[in-house]
């Protein structure tokens, strides 16, 4: 499979909403083998990033985790706008698991903040559909309600009703969780006019969510109808969540309760209970215990009740107690991968500085440099070297060399942070340094380069040289000096103007304004 094709693969995972996770996840497995086949880095971790959405979906939160870090930071770091978009929702519902309400409306922010024209019409919407999930997760219904109609609005003129009815469903369901019961109402209608306007079959969500909303506004018949439609439609073969079908039963239930079919409502949730063991869904079976009760209450039956009651309470605390252990498993898994993540940082870090100096490196210069000289016109590089830096350590010591060398990158440090606040000091080896500044073009970076030259000379290093002058000769080139600006011209030419330093005497700048060999102020 080539890169274009295997990247469409890739794109049917990413912007599908109805999901068989078993199925996408080996999927996903398969296309993350095909990528690193073709050597391709971003379609490899474009495959990561679906794995890890798929077990966040399958409410495996910790292995969701653990998955997306180097994801997200390789997103970063290779400024794949897009791909990061996508992490950040992923992130936002991986906190929504967790109850985290504020970490999941800040990833959903950026999730929508990093949209642009490489994002698809389907992240378009539903980036926007989720910030108004996380928005009225936190209590701003008002904000979320704009949101919402954003997205839908974006998926009218797009021409996805497929997309407008997912909308609707989630704004329905938040107006219902925030006891707007009219507004869900009228959501639920319109998104059963969508469906029947472009002929989409509703889903098994989509009717548990309309039923659900039915029971609260009292149309008891009616939410039986819907749940009946949606169990038949999970049973007709259409895969489905394991938890689908006993939430389902259990909607039901609630609402042959209040149409007091008592014999039907037991039934249903008969039902519910063994797929709940079936399936170890404590969550779910909480809540059975729950309509358990309701449902003895509505028969008189209170000393039942009261007995179901406490099997409620006891599984209700014990639910808690797990999902308070998940959540402590999940955090210290995210924990421990953003330490390895920071450790890797740090030796990263250390590859690129100089042991001895503690400046950037060579390898450091080769990252920064190329993109600086493709994007700065005004950028100039010098190369400094110690004058006579051999007799310091033939007269004095290797010892004495290594610490001249310490104090020269200290106080290059410090000087080019008051010429150029921008750009770095490195270390190329021995007792050559070369120093780049970012916007500052050659004619205003001699002067200043000229008065570090003067700094160096003047320090006090008669404690630590005996006497011996620690002076440098400095080479400067600029971006325009070269006719075809790249890293080894550039620096070519600054090494040729210190080599006319060296030979002019010593203790100057050269650079391509003045005449080979004089010194810009002795």
């Amino acid at each position: 499979m080539d890169e274009e094709r295997l990247s469409a693969a890739l794109l049917e995972l990413e912007d599908e909403i109805n999901w068989d996770a078993a199925a996408m996840l080996e999927r996903a497995v398969h296309l993350e083998r095909e990528a690193r086949a073709l050597g391709d880095e971003l379609l490899v971790a474009r495959a990561r990033l679906a794995q890890a959405n798929l077990h966040m979906r399958a409410g495996d939160v910790a292995e969701a985790a653990q998955r997306i870090w180097k994801v997200h930071q390789w997103a970063i770091e290779h400024d794949a706008r897009r791909l990061t978009a996508r992490t950040h929702l992923v992130w936002a519902n991986i906190h929504r698991h967790l109850g985290d309400a504020a970490q999941c409306l800040e990833h959903s922010v950026l999730s929508v903040e990093l949209l642009d024209e490489t994002a698809t019409d389907h992240m378009r919407i539903w980036h926007r559909a989720k910030l108004g999930d996380a928005l009225s997760l936190s209590g701003s219904m008002d904000a979320a309600r704009l949101r919402y109609r954003q997205a839908a609005d974006l998926a009218i003129r797009l021409g996805r009703p497929d997309l407008l009815l997912a909308v609707l469903n989630n704004h329905a369901y938040a107006e219902f969780a925030a006891g707007q019961h009219e507004a869900a109402q009228r959501l639920a209608a319109r998104l059963q006019e969508v469906a029947e306007r472009h002929g989409f079959e509703l889903d098994a969500s989509l009717l548990d969510t309309i039923g659900a909303i039915q029971i609260e506004n009292g149309q008891h018949a009616e939410a039986e109808k819907t749940l009946l439609a949606c169990i038949d439609w999970h049973n007709d073969g259409n895969q489905d969540d394991a938890d689908a079908l006993p939430e389902y039963l259990l909607t039901l239930a609630r609402a042959q309760r209040g149409l007091g079919a008592y014999g039907r409502a037991q039934r249903s949730l008969a039902a519910s209970r063994r797929l709940c063991a079936e399936r170890e869904l404590g969550n779910v079976l909480v809540r059975v215990h729950q309509e358990q009760a309701e449902l003895h209450a509505a028969q008189g039956q209170f000393a039942e009740a009261y007995a179901t009651h406490k099997l409620f309470f006891e599984a209700h605390q014990r639910q808690y107690s797990l999902q308070r252990e998940a959540q402590a498993r999940t955090r210290q898994v995210m924990f421990e991968t953003a330490e390895a993540r920071q450790e890797a940082e740090r030796f990263r870090e250390q590859a690129r500085r100089d042991p001895l100096t503690g400046l950037r490196n060579r390898r450091y210069l080769n990252e920064q440099l190329p993109g600086l000289i493709a994007t700065d016109p005004g950028l100039t590089v010098a190369i400094v070297d110690i004058d006579h830096f051999k007799r310091i350590n033939d007269e004095l010591s290797h010892d004495v060399g290594d610490q001249v060398l310490v104090q020269a990158a200290k106080l290059l440090e410090t000087e080019l942070a008051a010429i150029a606040p921008d750009g770095f000091v490195v270390r190329l080896g021995g007792e050559e340094f070369v120093l780049v500044l970012p916007e500052t073009p050659v004619a205003r970076a001699v002067d200043r380069l000229d008065g570090l030259r003067r700094t160096l000379r003047g320090f006090a290093w008669e404690s630590l040289t005996a006497g011996v002058p620690v002076t440098v000769s400095i080479g400067v080139a600029g971006v325009a000096d070269a006719a075809k600006p790249t890293q080894a011209a550039l620096l070519s030419i600054a090494d040729q103007h210190l080599y006319a330093a060296k030979h002019g005497g010593r203790d100057r700048v050269v650079w391509s304004g003045a005449r080979l060999g004089r010194a810009s102020a002795a």
